[in-house]
């Protein structure tokens, strides 16, 4: 994994970053998705909606790259949106890095074989990201937008299928319940009518009011889905609507670019396809209609029905009628009865589809995520509009009307439109990734380390892009008479262009302690390395003939001493980049470094591995169990001395601050049982570096 960020300055990009989003002054302020549903509408809750719209407000390109095992390589604009996939990587990725001048991409693999590994170093040319970074910028934020926005449909959709309650299947399953058990012929919505017109009602139909809704239940019944409709048609009309014309906008402006196609066509933004999602948007933004005029009715309808049902069921139990409830004119009469005609009409072939005789709740059938058609869907017969487009052969085909489809839910038409946008934004990602070709390719070394794929995340090799030199650099080891040799391999991002001193092996002398001018002189292996910054790298040693508890140091090794002008001459390597590096060591010009500062003992740990931030002027130590970490702060002015004794003596009393105490010491963490070893407690010592360390 790499993220990076575009350094690259020209006029055209800084009109665009300083020019304000018209999107914000033609659009309103997306709502907030309210707290009370799943944890997952967060994302755009109150709190956190200002760092969404700082992420959707940095303008400057910035691109994550993801490499693994699959074959694949992926680029993420604004770490959210796919602009690229370059295919065809062999092996699997150990590191990888995109310059910050779009040049090129440094890709290092492994593939097994043998029960051991081939290590290569690849160099691939990304000269059309290059070449088209205002076009790619534009089209990576609009990217950006449309994902952003098909996230938020997604979770209020999300809210509004948690809004919907399953006490409102009540009356559908109460119902069938009653028409398996009924003795009578008659069926259920003459039962109804029987009691409407005559406020009669069957022994049977008695007891199921009475004895299963009950009064105290239809009373519930009604208030619940009085809520929950009411909850659905505010987040459909403030959020679902809200958002899908925001996504319609952005797929115009979309559009617009990609007619331009001088500028957008190499990069593989399709007119046509963008015109298909906007369609589909459409459709969407029907169906989100069709629910509300269906959430309208049935508020209507059941308000009425419960109205008319509870004051029946009150005169059953010989209850006191409030005057206001008693009062039911004509109209209401016909309204129930209407209400009764369309709704409770059994339907056997409904029952073998879903289990049930009645489909009284209608909302609910637009909130499931699944194929089937409606149960109930809308009658367009009488429609004048509807009947108009039918008989018309040329409106029916039209491109400026969206497609309707009656008979499918909510969520099939959103997951269909899912798909459309994602086909179309889809295709930059194939023709950008297909750019990207091989240019350089370098055998490292053969590893026959069986190493388990969590260590080898820590672990050498590692890449490196110097921003201000346009430098990329490569560290790994070399295994040589039984001792790992630091190597830095060194590119330049644009492969048209070479670099002196391309390849130099590091051989680390000797270490001179500070006051006592005592000498440290050993035969040192390097164990992991990385850059603290871009003229320094952060490495661990093991000292091969130390005594256990003081073999490990921790250097910063300044690049300007690998790099010196005055000799550069004599360190060039003399052998092939085609022949795998390992078998050429002889040609490999090696620099033996000595120390007089900018290192210290790491003592009573077994370091393994390491990271360095010259940011934030920090450089991390694990163990090589992965339980034991050491943060060093390597920017201090105070005034200590390291223990100077040598490996001899006994350990002096001058010993480092320690800013934090370890909790469990190295020798304890090697004692605890098997199982414990597995826990997952890490332990951390944060320390001052000697202040000679700070380069």
């Amino acid at each position: 994994m790499h993220w990076m960020e575009v350094t690259v300055e020209s006029s055209v990009l800084t009109s665009f970053y300083n020019a304000e989003d018209e999107s914000n002054l033609l659009l309103p302020k997306l709502p907030t998705l309210p707290k009370n549903y799943s944890n997952t509408s967060k994302i755009f809750s109150e709190e956190n909606s200002d760092e969404i719209i700082k992420l959707l407000g940095d303008v400057r390109l910035n691109i994550l790259v993801l490499g693994g095992s699959s074959g694949f390589i992926e680029l993420y604009a604004y770490g959210m949106f796919k602009i690229a996939r370059v295919t065809g990587i062999v092996g699997t990725c150990l590191a990888l890095c995109l310059s910050s001048d779009l040049k090129s991409l440094s890709v290092v693999t492994e593939v097994s074989a043998g029960g051991a590994s081939e290590v290569s170093y690849f160099q691939l040319e990304t000269n059309l990201l290059y070449s088209f970074l205002p076009e790619v910028t534009r089209m990576a934020r609009k990217f950006t937008h449309i994902s952003a926005l098909l996230q938020y449909i997604n979770l209020s959709l999300t809210c509004m299928c948690e809004a919907w309650e399953e006490i409102l299947m009540q009356m559908d399953s109460r119902l069938t319940k009653f028409v398996q058990e009924k003795n009578t012929t008659t069926s259920v919505q003459d039962e109804f009518m029987h009691l409407l017109l005559w406020g009669k009602a069957s022994a049977e139909l008695q007891t199921l009011l009475m004895n299963q809704l009950t009064v105290k239940g239809l009373k519930k019944l009604g208030q619940s889905i009085e809520s929950s409709y009411s909850s659905i048609q505010k987040l459909v009309i403030s959020h679902l609507q809200s958002g899908s014309e925001s996504l319609l906008y952005h797929l115009s402006e979309l559009k617009g670019m990609a007619s331009w196609k001088q500028k957008y066509e190499p990069l593989g933004l399709d007119a046509a396809g963008i015109e298909d999602a906007i369609t589909a948007v459409g459709s969407f933004i029907l169906k989100a209609n069709e629910l509300l005029q269906v959430i309208d009715s049935s508020m209507k309808n059941f308000k009425a029905f419960f109205r008319w049902l509870y004051v029946a069921m009150l005169r059953m139990t010989e209850d006191h009628v409030l005057p206001e409830l008693n009062k039911m004119t004509q109209k209401d009469i016909t309204f129930v009865a209407e209400f009764l005609t369309e709704h409770f009409n059994e339907a056997p072939d409904l029952y073998n589809r879903k289990g049930k005789y009645f489909n009284v709740e209608k909302v609910g059938q637009y909130l499931k995520d699944e194929d089937d058609d409606l149960v109930s869907p809308p009658n367009t017969e009488g429609n004048q509009w509807y009947d108009f487009l039918q008989n018309s052969s040329h409106l029916k085909e039209s491109p400026l009307l969206f497609p309707y489809y009656p008979r499918k839910s909510l969520h099939f038409v959103k997951r269909r439109m899912e798909n459309i946008i994602d086909q179309c934004l889809q295709k930059p990602a194939d023709v950008i990734g297909k750019s990207m070709n091989q240019a350089i390719c370098i055998p490292l070394y053969r590893d026959a380390r069986s190493q388990d794929s969590t260590r080898r995340l820590f672990k050498f090799p590692f890449l490196w892009n110097n921003k201000t030199s346009n430098l990329h650099y490569l560290l790994f080891t070399i295994l040589e008479d039984s001792l790992h040799k630091m190597c830095i391999l060194r590119r330049h991002t644009d492969i048209s262009q070479s670099v002196s001193n391309g390849l130099t092996a590091i051989k680390f002398g000797s270490f001179t302690y500070a006051t006592t001018e005592k000498v440290r002189r050993s035969t040192y292996s390097c164990l992991d390395a990385q850059f603290y910054d871009d003229e320094t790298v952060t490495v661990v040693l093991k000292d091969t003939i130390g005594r256990e508890g003081r073999d490990r140091l921790l250097v910063q090794l300044p690049l300007s001493l690998v790099y010196n002008c005055e000799d550069s001459a004599e360190y060039q390597f003399t052998g092939t980049y085609s022949t795998r590096l390992d078998e050429q060591c002889a040609a490999i010009p090696t620099r033996t470094m000595h120390f007089e500062k900018h290192w210290r003992l790491l003592e009573s740990m077994k370091a393994q591995y390491v990271a360095g931030n010259g940011f934030r002027k920090v450089s991390c130590v694990l163990s090589s169990n992965l339980r034991h970490v050491r943060v060093f702060e390597m920017d201090i002015d105070d005034e200590w001395e390291l223990d100077e004794s040598s490996d001899e003596e006994e350990e002096g009393s001058n010993k480092p601050v320690k800013i934090k105490e370890e909790v469990l010491s190295e020798s304890e963490a090697e004692n605890q049982p098997a199982g414990a070893a597995l826990a997952p407690e890490i332990v951390i010592k944060v320390e001052k570096l000697d202040p000679e360390l700070d380069s």
